[in-house]
């Protein structure tokens, strides 16, 4: 069993930045594929940004390349999501999410992940 919890949601003004953390338990989360996904409400929630076990590929929905840049430090088992020039159709509920499949890149099929944080909050005003 994986716990996934999030932080770091708030509100923004446009043009801001803000960076949301994800701690994952599980003695393999160095071998897990984690990603961030949003979700407006009434909406499918997509992709933003995944990473591989080792750090060394990730990816990211074309609406925040440039603006967004994932990370990890498996030491502290932790993944960030540094959100830069964000914009007011950035706001969602973000969650983080963990793929315990080895992977040369992160899917970003919402279904490949296994387990889901509660999502934080990220609000930018315009």
């Amino acid at each position: 069993q994986v716990h996934v919890v999030e932080s770091g949601g708030g509100l923004v003004q446009a043009g801001g930045s803000l960076r949301l953390s994800c701690a994952a338990s599980g003695r393999t989360f160095s071998s897990y594929t984690m990603a961030w996904f949003r979700q407006v409400s009434g909406k499918e929630r997509e992709f933003v940004a995944g990473i591989t076990w080792s750090g060394g590929t990730t990816n990211y929905a074309d609406s925040v390349k440039g603006r967004f840049t994932i990370s990890r430090d498996n030491a502290k088992n932790m993944v960030y999501l540094q959100m830069s020039s964000l914009k007011p159709e950035d706001t969602a509920v973000y969650y983080c999410a963990a793929d315990t499949t080895p992977r040369w890149i992160s899917s970003t099929g919402k279904h490949e992940y296994d387990y889901w944080g509660q999502g934080t909050q990220v609000t930018v005003s315009s």
